[in-house]
């Protein structure tokens, strides 16, 4: 396929949610915020994961959620009068959730993980204080020190962004 809007199949991603949000409880905590604070370094306003939902060992599979308020560092600042998250954030907040996800299933020590490519990257919509942007992470594949994860953002049921993250242990 060539010309204008063609997508070689190799580079398209999926336009449909990773798995099923249905079922599964959102206001349910698998990782607490105190949990994440201690798997991930990221503090204070880099801090992009509230916490996560669920998780499944089997499938790979996990759902993380960050609530964005008016408080957020880049309001004022990105998009004066109507503050957008910015794509580079949305990206970070799937990247902790792939590395805590990492970080309690897949590794039996501690470790500095880094968030080291990010492809296929495709920003579908917005996110603005006040919602809440669910992160969906699904393992594509796992080395002892390597991940690479295929991750979403979803908020109110519609899908925002969608990007193949890889991150690996630094230490």
């Amino acid at each position: 396929m060539s010309g204008f809007g063609a997508c070689p199949e190799v580079l398209c991603v999926a336009s449909e949610p990773l798995f099923d949000l249905s079922s599964i409880d959102l206001d349910q905590v698998a990782i607490s915020a105190e949990e994440v604070g201690r798997l991930n370094p990221q503090c204070g306003a880099m801090r992009q994961l509230d916490h996560v939902i669920w998780l499944d060992n089997d499938s790979g599979r996990a759902l993380g959620v960050k609530h964005i308020t008016e408080g957020e560092f880049w309001v004022p600042l990105h998009i004066p009068g109507r503050p957008l998250m910015p794509g580079v954030l949305m990206i970070e907040a799937a990247a902790q959730l792939c590395s805590v996800f990492f970080l309690k299933h897949r590794t039996d020590q501690p470790r500095f993980l880094g968030f080291t490519r990010c492809d296929e990257a495709i920003f579908r919509g917005q996110v603005i204080p006040g919602e809440s942007l669910y992160l969906l992470s699904e393992e594509v594949e796992v080395r002892p020190r390597r991940f690479v994860s295929r991750t979403q953002g979803i908020v109110d049921g519609k899908l925002v962004f969608e990007a193949k993250i890889t991150g690996m242990v630094l230490q």
